[in-house]
């Protein structure tokens, strides 16, 4: 009889930890509460009452508890759907506008008029090198969007004010592209409202342009962003 008591003892100790991982316990073996309380009620006679009494309490417990991982509740791959753009997860919309013009430029002879071979090819006002990437480098009048401002452009992505140009003054930004074909091709010159994520402060360095690029969070729309 001690035997049981002590057998009782221990397991009524351990019930706040079974509890706790009830639900996990459930999604991996399929256990419910009603298969317990119906194991319980099998039972015609039983000489472990403390036992019993723990069980029941346990049994208790699941069936008032939520059914997170409950398998009945588990989606499928095929069920889960993941944003297609990050505009489904970010309101764009709550933060200022601005209605610019925007036209396309390379680091090449066409836009810079610099060779390859030039020291500054490809070096940008700011000092960072010309990029297309997540948070891609673009030029900006700085006295509108400063050297750092951080925009958001539909149909290109988010672009970093990094550099500026003799024709890019008031409203009217140029988006960095790797080739002229890109230029054409993906965008050209068009008249929209870009939205200012973020009031730069005069600069931007390497580090912060990397930084910005390899945002974790942000790494599922990479790619959709520069094509």
């Amino acid at each position: 009889m001690l035997t049981l008591r002590k057998i009782a003892k221990r397991t009524v100790f351990t019930i706040l930890f079974v509890c706790a991982i009830c639900t996990t316990f459930r999604s991996v073996s399929g256990v419910q509460a009603d298969d317990i309380a119906s194991w319980l009620d099998e039972r015609q006679s039983s000489d472990i009452r403390f036992v019993d009494a723990a069980l029941k309490t346990l049994s208790q417990t699941l069936k008032t508890m939520p059914s997170f991982y409950a398998p009945n509740m588990m989606l499928s791959s095929a069920e889960v759907k993941s944003p297609k753009s990050i505009e489904e997860i970010i309101d764009f919309t709550k933060y200022p506008s601005v209605s610019v013009t925007a036209t396309g430029y390379t680091a090449g002879k066409e836009s810079t008029g610099k060779e390859k071979t030039h020291p500054a090819y490809g070096i940008t006002k700011s000092g960072v090198k010309v990029k297309r990437d997540l948070y891609s480098t673009i030029a900006a009048d700085t006295t509108i969007f400063p050297i750092g401002t951080v925009l958001w452009i539909p149909g290109y992505g988010y672009g970093v004010v990094a550099d500026t140009g003799s024709a890019i003054k008031g409203h009217r930004i140029d988006l960095y592209y790797d080739t002229v074909e890109e230029v054409y091709k993906k965008w050209g010159k068009k008249t929209i409202d870009v939205y200012v994520v973020q009031r730069g402060d005069g600069n931007i360095t390497e580090a912060e342009l990397k930084e910005l690029n390899e945002d974790k969070s942000m790494q599922v729309f990479r790619q959709q962003l520069i094509y």
